[in-house]
């Protein structure tokens, strides 16, 4: 398992020094290209299987995933929520955005936030 490999791998105090600056996810990355290089995997093979490991479909639904794959997906979720996350230091932070959105088509309603007689 890549995931307990790498966590080991960063958690050892012999280690735990050199691989402070380097995140659990490049660590199971690296065991991942390694694994594949002892099947006989190229890089480009191994480089494509973790991608599509490691892509969020958003068409799945993840009710069925097992707990292990469920902390695995939220974990690639977390991880590209703060890649993406604007901070105060940024330089392209803006405090307050207000968005004006289009009036002129037509507003679809939803069914979950309709309330009816018979619920009240």
């Amino acid at each position: 398992d890549c995931s307990r490999a790498a966590e080991e791998l960063k958690n050892n105090p012999r280690h735990k020094a050199y691989l402070e600056g380097v995140s659990l996810r490049q660590l199971q990355k690296l065991y991942s290209l390694l694994k594949g290089h002892l099947k006989g995997q190229s890089l480009a093979e191994s480089l494509q299987k973790f991608q599509q490991e490691e892509t969020i479909d958003p068409e799945e639904d993840m009710n069925k995933l097992d707990d292990k794959e469920l902390a695995k997906r939220k974990s690639i979720m977390d991880e590209l929520f703060e890649k993406n996350r604007k901070k105060k230091d940024d330089p392209d932070f803006v405090y307050n955005v207000e968005v004006e959105f289009p009036q002129d088509e037509q507003l679809e309603s939803c069914g979950w936030d309709i309330e009816s007689d018979e619920e009240i």
